[in-house]
């Protein structure tokens, strides 16, 4: 589904991101990636979508190789790849419904979203989204009259607006309580059961990447230290991926 081949990223200033990393992603796979700050988690996730070119290597989504791909291409492969931010990045002053829609704007002319004549087929695609991560109610509500939790699941309606086969989540429960944050990690790990998106997602906090996750993927400082099951992982794992001593319980500082 998605591959990794040699990835190097280093930024302007000479700061590497990514060191040489192999992965190899299965179609309908439950990711987690943990890791300290700077460790390369974001670098990971927008080098996915092709936000980010690596320096060397070759990334693969679907069998297109995103690197070699022109700007038409990697526009049709980015449709495809949901993305949920931490600050959720919906437009406040506008309904629920309108934000949802703007996860279908690469099947509509600039002109029709421009106006908001929106097709039938979208809106109904716009509505079955947010009834899979049940905030129905709430399509004609401003979005900043929502709760942290609620504008999350408005995010990811968002992105499964896209229709995608991968959904990407950049520490998407890091502004949120701790109940709050499993009920976001439930949608995201149903979402995966029910509708088989590959997933990978960003996460700080240990325990949920326990809870909730399937296989775990380590980063430190841009290189692969940990790739196996999360029932597997050990305290002895953890240690080594963040260099300290650490619990299950931990939550790690904030990302890069």
């Amino acid at each position: 589904m998605i591959k990794f081949e040699n990835v190097s990223v280093t930024y302007p200033g000479g700061v590497e991101a990514l060191k040489n990393l192999n992965l190899d992603i299965e179609e309908g796979e439950f990711l987690i990636i943990v890791g300290l700050s700077g460790a390369g988690k974001s670098t990971l996730l927008r080098t996915t979508n092709g936000l980010v070119m690596p320096t060397s290597g070759e990334v693969y989504v679907d069998g297109q190789k995103i690197t070699k791909s022109n700007k038409k291409e990697l526009k049709k492969i980015r449709s495809r790849i949901g993305m949920i931010f931490q600050t959720f990045n919906l437009v406040n002053r506008t309904s629920v419904l309108k934000n949802v829609l703007t996860g279908r704007l690469h099947s509509v002319s600039v002109l029709r979203s421009t106006l908001g004549i929106w097709p039938q087929e979208d809106k109904d695609i716009a509505f079955k989204s947010l009834e899979q991560v049940e905030i129905i109610e709430k399509a004609y509500v401003r979005a900043s009259n929502l709760s942290g939790g609620q504008q999350q699941r408005v995010g990811i309606a968002r992105a499964l607006a896209q229709q995608p086969t991968v959904m990407l989540a950049d520490e998407p429960v890091a502004s949120l309580d701790p109940v709050t944050s499993r009920v976001v990690m439930k949608y995201l790990k149903k979402i995966n059961e029910d509708l088989g998106i590959t997933t990978i997602v960003n996460l700080h906090f240990l325990d949920l990447a326990k809870e909730f996750g399937e296989r775990l993927i380590g980063l430190k400082d841009g290189e692969l230290v940990y790739d196996g099951k999360i029932s597997d992982v050990t305290d002895k794992d953890f240690q080594n991926i963040y260099g300290r001593d650490i619990k299950s319980s931990d939550f790690i500082g904030d990302d890069e």
